[in-house]
């Protein structure tokens, strides 16, 4: 049973982020030198791709829920025809 509903926006976002800490922590660790201008396009360029996903993954949800919903109502209505001669 899934306890939540899976958002790989969150997921891209979250791996931009721990991308600019492992590159900050080498940076503090010595192990090599980064200016810290480097991190402005590790950090927009991964909110712009979790956004991109993030409205990637909505449309197709919805699309999916639209189509579900259109399958719902193509049936035939239930009849109250019988219970109306039976009055």
């Amino acid at each position: 049973m899934l306890r939540h509903e899976f958002k790989p926006g969150k997921l891209v976002a979250g791996l931009a982020v721990t991308g600019a800490a492992t590159v900050f922590a080498g940076d503090a660790g010595g192990w090599w030198d980064t200016p810290w201008y480097v991190m402005v396009p590790i950090i927009c360029g991964g909110l712009f791709l979790a956004s991109a996903v993030s409205m990637a993954d909505y449309s197709i949800r919805r699309r999916l829920s639209a189509r579900a919903a259109s399958r719902e109502n193509t049936e035939a209505p239930a009849s109250t025809s019988g219970s109306q001669a039976m009055r």
